[in-house]
């Protein structure tokens, strides 16, 4: 589906019969000169598109890696933050408890 029938040389290859009442070489000639230069910058604007997607590809999988990479770290933060919140939360209930039974002591 993508493949050329043409290219740079079968264009210029190219040569026409001259019959009785045909087109005039040099304007065929001419015309194909022309559809041979829009060929050629063709061909170099598709290599640098194809140059263009290949860093940018380049670059969304290095994208794609830095998030994969920073959704860990947050990960790990998150886990962090509730560890410290939970081992705090535990230190006031133990620091509760032990004043609770100093204050039935002093009631004694």
């Amino acid at each position: 589906m993508n493949k050329l029938n043409l290219n740079e040389q079968i264009i210029l290859d190219k040569e026409f019969n001259i019959e009785f009442k045909g087109y005039s070489a040099s304007e065929v000639d001419g015309f194909l000169d022309l559809v041979l230069q829009d060929y050629q910058v063709f061909k170099e604007m598709l290599s640098e598109y194809e140059q263009k997607i290949t860093l940018l590809e380049s670059e969304k999988a290095n994208l794609k890696a830095r998030i994969i990479e920073m959704e860990g770290k947050q990960k790990m933060q998150d886990l962090y933050a509730t560890a410290s919140n939970n081992f705090s939360s535990v230190d006031l209930i133990k620091r509760v408890s032990r004043l609770e039974q100093e204050i039935k002591e002093l009631k004694k």
